[in-house]
């Protein structure tokens, strides 16, 4: 049984977040500025269903789906581009396919403890994000 990962999580740490905004095409000066950013995590996961709001002081992303469906991802926010995401289980990590223009994109959630870990992808480049659970 996977696990639940309702909860708030503040930011710790991420390492090559530069290179991963740069294989999305995000010009130099938003590179700059999110990297500057210290994202907090809010997820509630009911059953199969599971929102993940990603929140800064720049602007908030809200993911809302249903583990296992694929559905039309609109990354407007992020990169500009839409995807045909499904997010499933694999083991006690949530996994993300996100398919569209950019090879390998997607991105893993997992807990160690009181830890809530990141591991996004696009192309060849990785970006690993640590929180810590508050509530």
């Amino acid at each position: 049984m996977p696990p639940n990962l309702t909860g708030y999580y503040r930011f710790v740490s991420q390492e090559n977040m530069d290179n991963y905004l740069r294989a999305l095409d995000i010009n130099v000066v938003l590179r700059k500025l999110v990297c500057l950013l210290k994202p907090d995590k809010e997820i509630i996961h009911t059953g199969d269903h599971m929102v993940i709001r990603t929140i800064t002081s720049l602007r908030d992303y809200v993911m809302d789906f249903d583990v296992g469906v694929q559905f039309e991802e609109d990354l407007g926010p992020v990169d500009g581009r839409k995807c045909q995401t499904t997010v499933s289980w694999e083991g006690d990590q949530l996994v993300c396919e996100q398919l569209g223009e950019k090879r390998n994109r997607g991105w893993r959630h997992w807990l160690e403890g009181d830890q809530l870990h990141l591991r996004m992808t696009a192309e060849d480049e990785v970006c690993v994000q640590v929180f810590q659970k508050v509530k």
